[in-house]
């Protein structure tokens, strides 16, 4: 098995006020840098997709062993990420995950979780849900799906293959597969909560 995440991370932060969602310090480190540093962990190979109007996220992971795959239209959303995170995949590569970088609650034995459970099916998608069932991320395509994941528009990813699709569940404890930080608001309630 050749499993490569991907973290796209090429969003404008638009709901934050002017501050930098993926830049947020948390346990003294960028966001971005952190939830990277957990996807390294597993051992997989790591792909982090960018916005060349972004240079600190990119200087936060210089040096981190992820590589940094530029977006060439950010401004259509998750889509493009996507689609740029596929094209750069090497040749054997069985499946991928995406980790959305803004869910600061994912942790390296969530995708360890997410891996395994795609040992055990591995032609099925596989889609982390939260404790009371809500669908969230990550999120684990068989390689099968790359043709049709290399071709999503738009800032709903890859929802409507989903949809089509179907996907089996990973539970993960409490809200962590649905916690995502996009606004001032949700990262003070967040910090409130963790820190």
């Amino acid at each position: 098995m050749t499993l490569v995440i991907v973290l796209p991370a090429a969003g404008a932060s638009t709901r934050m006020g002017g501050r930098d969602k993926l830049m947020e310090d948390v346990e003294g480190a960028p966001l971005l840098l952190r939830q990277t540093r957990r996807a390294l962990a597993t051992g997989a190979d790591v792909l982090v997709t960018a916005r060349a109007d972004a240079p600190a996220r990119i200087a936060a992971l210089e040096g981190s062993g992820a590589r940094m795959i530029p977006v060439a239209d950010p401004s259509e959303g998750i889509a493009a990420s996507i689609r740029a995170g596929v094209a750069a995949l090497s040749p054997g590569t069985t499946a991928l995950m995406i980790v959305l970088p803004d869910l600061p609650d994912i942790d390296t034995s969530d995708m360890l979780g997410i891996m395994a459970a795609h040992r055990a099916a591995p032609t099925r998608i596989l889609r982390a849900v939260a404790a009371d069932g809500t669908p969230g991320h990550p999120t684990l395509f068989p390689a099968e799906y790359f043709p049709r994941l290399g071709r999503i528009e738009g800032d709903s990813g890859a929802a409507r293959l989903i949809a089509g699709a179907g996907f089996d569940s990973v539970r993960l404890e409490g809200a962590r597969a649905i916690t995502d930080l996009d606004t001032p608001a949700a990262w003070a309630a967040w910090r409130a909560r963790n820190m």
